[in-house]
């Protein structure tokens, strides 16, 4: 038996013309399925009139959010190009559940688990510790290259990191490091700075200044601003974020 055709969703643009997305009977393809479009003109499913912004949200959309101002100082970790998420936090451990308080400590005490101990004879996080000693972790370039998972950023923050500092990023790990909130993935303005530090080394990282000064060698780096992303991973995360500046409905109004 033929299962009910879902309704169809209509987009109007400026023009008389509408495109309606619509399953209808859903092609035999899976492509076909994903990209079946077809005009058709819909006269009575109108847009509803968005109610008004908050004056936080209005003056996040306009680019009024304050710019971050942290400072992060304790001992850094250091560690070299292409650090993939399988290196950040093994396979084995995914199937932990952030959201769940132990768990999510759970997954901090595994961070770096999978950087081969020949390279890296200093652990992150000690054996039989939750936590790690370095706020701040340095990187080469291309850090969290790999899978997409989120679990990445998160073991990082769980396990008490506030901020990467790395010549360049795998865009996936960058965009999960902003959406959770879990840690400032900052850039560097020049390479370098990861060969030039050693676990350790005492360091602060200045975002209201965009610095990175290793106190032990004395040595001062520039980091690129962090933008826009600085806010929302200040803010907890994006939804948090949304929630903060009124874009969404808070828990509590819920």
């Amino acid at each position: 038996m033929a299962a009910a055709a879902a309704p169809s969703v209509v987009a109007t643009t400026a023009g008389a013309s509408t495109a309606v997305l619509s399953p209808r009977p859903a092609p035999a393809s899976a492509f076909l399925r994903r990209t079946y479009v077809t005009s058709h003109r819909h006269p009575t499913l109108k847009c509803r009139r968005a109610g008004p912004l908050t004056p936080a949200a209005a003056a996040a959309a306009a680019g009024g959010s304050s710019p971050s101002s942290a400072v992060f100082h304790g001992e850094v970790f250091v560690v070299g190009d292409n650090i993939d998420t399988d290196q950040i936090i093994p396979a084995e451990h995914l199937t932990l559940v952030p959201s769940k308080p132990e768990e999510y400590r759970k997954l901090g005490s595994f961070a770096f688990a999978g950087l081969p101990s020949a390279a890296y004879p200093t652990p992150f996080v000690a054996p039989g510790e939750e936590s790690t000693r370095y706020t701040v972790i340095v990187g080469g370039a291309n850090f969290g290259c790999g899978s997409s998972r989120e679990h990445a950023p998160v073991a990082l923050g769980a396990a008490g990191a506030r901020a990467v500092v790395a010549e360049s990023y795998a865009r996936i790990f960058f965009r999960n490091s902003v959406a959770t909130g879990e840690v400032y993935p900052l850039e560097l303005a020049d390479a370098g700075a990861w060969k030039e530090c050693k676990t350790g080394d005492v360091v602060t990282v200045d975002l209201g200044n965009s610095v990175f000064i290793n106190h032990t060698s004395g040595k001062e780096y520039k980091l690129k601003p962090i933008g826009d992303a600085g806010p929302v991973i200040e803010a907890g995360g994006i939804f948090a974020y949304a929630r903060k500046t009124g874009m969404i409905a808070s828990k509590a109004a819920a």
